[in-house]
């Protein structure tokens, strides 16, 4: 009986320790985000907002090429206007009106590269047909090098890889064919371009302000004051890229045309001319152009002074690059040389040639606005106006004499 009695108590007191402990907390069931590391989900947000800013980007791109005959006449005309706004506001602190002043701009733009595409083009005309006999000589001279010096290219050789450009363009002929058959159009989208752009030009020069207000009406108002600046500071930006690109073209078509004329290179105020048109383009114009001298003067003068010409060219290049560019266009657009050669590089695949001819100074604008903007000094300046921003975008009819002076 002792021995029971002892064995119930030892089970009481160890059933009142177990009442008395706490139970073990069961662990509950976790949410399959919250086990997801916290690196991991900042790659993720970091990921999905990038594909949609890749997308938007994408989808951006798709619509200006393919609005690309309205885009890029505007475009120009932006960048002729970034020209012509100082110099119609130069004439109009001096007592002109602004219909003179805007008339006369407009004017003398026209007058200006009228004159160098004439004055280029005659020249290439009345020099072509001894171009294509020097060339001819200049091929015969080549065949005979190949025949009879270390490489000794045989004649079936020769003939050989004549026949084979021959067939490649036999062969490419529907291409030609159908390039042929599109030159009416191609003209036709270049004269409706070519009116569009001085169109868009004027209006900009007449009514640029209330089209800007416009735009930054569309806004939200608290964005407004930003949107402004921004806007504001890439016009400047741009304005300071148009006037140091036309010096710098001046600067490398003076070189590369005097450096043909003292070397007896014919044909150099074209050279000269098409310098100044190609430098517009960056990188590609001056290579091109470079490499068309070169060719006139192995055509005209031989090996020696080809190679001379080769010399100046990059002489020319050399100067703009190592102290044009850093010195007064770095100072005026402040986008490093490797930016200039991706972005031009990637309009280029973009758009071609017009892609290359925007990228700079669409690069230069953006850099300056996005900088404005996360500057935050926009914050205490005063958004527009509703007067100002509510303004009409087109104005076909000025509001009074003067263009709305």
């Amino acid at each position: 009986m002792t021995e029971g009695n002892g064995a119930s108590r030892v089970r009481r007191q160890r059933a009142r320790r177990a009442a008395r402990a706490p139970e073990a907390p069961v662990e509950p069931m976790r949410d399959a985000a919250a086990s997801v590391p916290y690196p991991m989900r900042i790659a993720a947000a970091w990921s999905w907002r990038l594909l949609l800013v890749g997308g938007v980007l994408a989808v951006v791109v798709f619509l200006i090429i393919q609005l690309r005959y309205v885009i890029v006449p505007v475009l120009v005309a932006v960048l002729l206007a970034a020209l012509l706004v100082p110099f119609s506001q130069f004439l109009q602190r001096h007592r002109w009106p602004k219909w003179l002043a805007v008339t006369v701009a407009m004017l003398a733009t026209i007058v200006a590269v009228a004159g160098l595409l004439t004055l280029g083009i005659s020249q290439i005309v009345r020099g072509s047909g001894d171009l294509a006999a020097q060339t001819v000589i200049a091929w015969e001279d080549f065949r005979e090098w190949l025949l009879e010096g270390p490489l000794h290219v045989t004649p079936e050789q020769i003939d050989d890889i004549v026949q084979q450009l021959y067939s490649s363009i036999q062969q490419d002929s529907g291409v030609l064919v159908t390039g042929a058959l599109s030159v009416s159009s191609s003209i036709g989208h270049f004269l409706a371009g070519l009116l569009l752009a001085l169109f868009a030009t004027l209006f900009i020069l007449i009514d640029g302000r209330h089209i800007w207000n416009w735009i930054v009406g569309i806004f939200p108002r608290r964005a407004r004051a930003a949107i402004d600046g921004a806007g504001r500071s890439g016009w400047a930006t741009l304005e300071n890229f148009v006037k140091v690109q036309i010096l710098v073209a001046s600067i490398d078509a003076v070189g590369i045309g005097l450096g043909a004329l003292l070397l007896g290179v014919p044909l150099a105020i074209p050279i000269a001319i098409l310098v100044f048109l190609g430098s517009f383009v960056p990188i590609v114009g001056a290579v091109v152009t470079g490499a068309l001298a070169v060719f006139v003067a192995l055509v005209y003068n031989g090996w020696g002074i080809a190679l001379a010409m080769l010399g100046v060219v990059l002489l020319v290049q050399q100067v703009e690059g190592h102290i044009l560019q850093p010195l007064i266009m770095g100072t005026a657009v402040k986008v490093h040389p490797l930016g200039v050669v991706i972005a031009v590089t990637t309009g280029s695949l973009l758009a071609g040639i017009p892609g290359a001819l925007f990228a700079v100074p669409i690069a230069a604008v953006g850099n300056v606005m996005i900088l404005y903007i996360s500057g935050g000094t926009w914050k205490q300046a005063a958004p527009p106006s509703p007067a100002e921003t509510h303004s009409p975008l087109w104005r076909t009819v000025p509001q009074r004499p003067g263009y709305g002076r």
